[in-house]
């Protein structure tokens, strides 16, 4: 990760001293794991004051580090053999947006509350390969084709990057004919569930990977109640959350070597 962050920006002339990225970065991670607002960041961490972290947390997002670091950690992974392409999940969550914002909505589902729609696609057992955010009023279907296309080329093992999944399941909110023939024309079987033809519990055995690590999203405080009116800011947690979820994979099977 330092990598990305250190070929990505420069310290700018003059002024007082630049914050060391590790310190920036260790500041971020805290108000992300812990939901602290930006002004009462614990000085004891080392990282300046707040508003030096949001600023670096804004400039990295600009660059394209969080993406970047994200698709370095698939590729590490894939390097492992270790992404699932056999099949792919896809699943929604709403969370509270108070302050509303950017991409916020009215959320039919809790009375008509202002809230954030987080969208995220995973591998077979449970990987985030993409997660974008939408208003809480946004249809869920309305994402799929916008979060297959989003999925990265990942490379490190011989041969052509890969980037689609041989099936994609989803629940029946994703269910129309459209979507069925788009995928199959990718190469891609479509595992949706249609009303009253299959079973929510043979589908299910295999979609509640996605469920499950949206979960693991909502233990980042920061992303169980989105508190940031831009939507860039918010995008930029909820990528730097996958990327710590994938990157407990890699620790995980090191580990096991």
């Amino acid at each position: 990760m330092e990598a990305h962050l250190s070929t990505r920006c420069r310290s700018p002339k003059g002024g007082r001293p630049r914050i060391n990225d590790r310190a920036a970065l260790t500041g971020i991670l805290s108000v992300l794991r812990t939901g602290y607002t930006w002004e009462y960041l614990p000085r004891e961490l080392g990282c300046g004051s707040g508003m030096t972290c949001w600023r670096r947390l804004h400039e990295w997002m600009q660059a394209g580090v969080w993406q970047s670091v994200h698709e370095g950690v698939l590729r590490r992974l894939r390097e492992y053999d270790q992404i699932m392409w056999d099949r792919a999940c896809i699943d929604a969550a709403s969370v509270p947006a108070p302050a509303g914002g950017e991409h916020t909505g009215r959320n039919p589902t809790d009375r008509g509350k202002l809230g954030c729609k987080h969208h995220l696609l995973v591998d077979q057992r449970g990987l985030p390969l993409v997660a974008q955010i939408t208003g809480a009023q946004v249809d869920d279907s309305r994402m799929l084709i916008t979060l297959v296309e989003s999925i990265p080329a990942v490379k490190g093992l011989s041969g052509r990057a890969r980037k689609r999944p041989g099936k994609l399941h989803a629940d029946r909110a994703h269910a129309s004919r459209a979507h069925r023939v788009w995928l199959r024309r990718r190469g891609m079987s479509a595992r949706i569930a249609r009303y009253g033809v299959e079973s929510r519990e043979r589908l299910g055995r295999w979609r509640w990977v996605v469920e499950r690590t949206l979960g693991w999203l909502h233990r980042f405080r920061r992303l169980r109640i989105r508190y940031e009116r831009r939507a860039d800011i918010h995008q930029a947690f909820l990528s730097l959350a996958c990327s710590l979820i994938c990157w407990k994979y890699v620790e995980r099977f090191c580990q096991a070597l």
